[in-house]
């Protein structure tokens, strides 16, 4: 009892040297708090049995609960593991035009619904909606937060209560456990599964279309493949049979392609434009995938449809706000400059050849006196064309213990990403921006000194 007789009180402990450091830093309310935490730490060591901690242990743990407290944890990293789209670190980077956009937007007030012509109130969805229809040629556009939201908006308002078909080879789920039988049970459509696991034919549809329904829903197998004995008959078909039967026709687009990947020696994704033309009545797409933007969905489609989707309740709860419309627009701007492949880091990413990559990896490796430059494979990820690789150099580091170097590259200021194969620590040049690199440099030397 004598030892806690001996602890400092919190007014003893401010008047401790750092502290006034501390407070100009951090707070008052706040280093008082850390001081309190620390000093109940050591009352309850010291009532289990241990000696009492010294003075300048108190400021140490009081301080360590300060930085801890307010280290960020949403922070940038070095990308070195070649996934392009890597959705647990945020999928697609903006472009420098996109992030310009957002900081003005975000650094004083702006006309995210104000019309400066009239002077009066205006819509927030008009910022992108010309964009969107001037490149992709549909009537009208709305924005919302994401591409699961845009589904759940569109069913909502266009099929609540009714009759929604849909192919069992489409009835998937995707990252984070969101199930597209799921989130249409939310909007209150009513699911009709046709066809089987791995095949589905037009008769499939027709036969549903025995009862009356809202619309046939199309979901592309956008993170996912089926091969072997399948088959689905072709969406202008799907299309073409929807509207004999007078009702809607909609595609859930997923990954949002405006370029054709197949440029780049991937499998062509279906874009935008395409199903637009198949006959989609409604497209849903996501804007941090392959359209290489901010987090957002985005609902393409005829006028009428739109106009109702944007009057619907849930439309509010879902809207994108003014630094997802800032950089989503400047994204859109790209592509109609026909600029994307420079401008947009994922396209700049994708279109990187072996060679541009291998002479990276070499020059880190003359940088770091060691590692050699092998063959590899990227991949795009993000729910974006499932299986596909594109061949790629990647740096490789002997190491005694890798998963400890790892460890240490996670650690570093920015963390690195990396990942291990043969005992090897392996990093890929394509994900790496070039502004990144002495930092990933500088993070090696140190993680492979131990």
């Amino acid at each position: 009892m004598s030892d806690l007789r001996s602890l400092p009180s919190v007014d003893q402990l401010l008047q401790a040297e750092p502290i006034s450091h501390w407070i100009e830093q951090f707070g008052r309310p706040l280093v008082v708090d850390a001081l309190r935490e620390a000093l109940a730490s050591a009352r309850s060591a010291v009532q289990s049995g241990r000696p009492l901690a010294p003075r300048v242990s108190l400021l140490e743990n009081a301080h360590q609960r300060l930085e801890a407290w307010l280290t960020p944890t949403l922070r940038p990293v070095i990308n070195a593991s070649g996934v392009v789209l890597h959705t647990n670190l945020g999928r697609a980077p903006l472009s420098r035009a996109a992030l310009d956009a957002v900081q003005q937007a975000a650094a004083g007030y702006c006309t995210l619904e104000y019309e400066l012509v009239r002077g009066s109130r205006g819509s927030r969805s008009a910022h992108a909606e010309a964009l969107l229809i001037r490149l992709t040629g549909a009537q009208a556009a709305l924005v919302v937060n994401n591409n699961a939201a845009a589904v759940l908006l569109a069913l909502t308002a266009l099929a609540r209560r009714k009759r929604v078909i849909v192919s069992r080879t489409q009835l998937v789920e995707i990252g984070g456990g969101f199930r597209v039988p799921e989130v249409m049970a939310q909007s209150g459509a009513r699911l009709v599964e046709v066809g089987a696991t791995n095949r589905v034919h037009l008769s499939d549809y027709q036969n549903a279309l025995a009862e009356p329904a809202a619309l046939i829903l199309h979901a592309h197998s956008s993170n996912f493949r089926i091969i072997g004995f399948t088959s689905e008959p072709a969406l202008n078909e799907i299309a073409a049979l929807a509207h004999q039967a007078g009702i809607l026709f909609v595609d859930d687009l997923g990954s949002g392609a405006l370029r054709d990947t197949a440029r780049y020696g991937l499998a062509h994704e279906p874009t935008v434009q395409e199903s637009l033309a198949a006959g989609s009545d409604l497209v849903c797409f996501s804007g941090d995938k392959l359209l290489g933007g901010p987090q957002a969905g985005i609902l393409v489609g005829q006028a009428d449809l739109i106009a109702r989707i944007k009057k619907h309740p849930l439309a509010r709860a879902v809207r994108a706000d003014k630094l997802c419309l800032a950089a989503l627009s400047a994204t859109l701007v790209h592509y109609l400059k026909d600029e994307a492949e420079r401008e947009i880091p994922i396209w700049r990413f994708i279109a990187q050849t072996p060679q541009q990559l291998g002479e990276r990896a070499a020059r880190w490796a003359a940088e770091l006196g060691q590692g050699e430059v092998i063959e590899g494979r990227s991949t795009v990820g993000g729910g974006s064309l499932p299986e596909e690789t594109l061949p790629t150099r990647l740096l490789a580091l002997p190491a005694r213990q890798p998963n400890a170097v790892l460890a240490r590259l996670r650690r570093a200021d920015p963390p690195v990403i990396a990942y291990i194969e043969n005992d090897r620590v392996l990093l890929d040049p394509r994900t790496v921006l070039p502004e990144q690199e002495t930092a990933l440099l500088e993070a090696l030397r140190a993680a492979l000194a131990g």
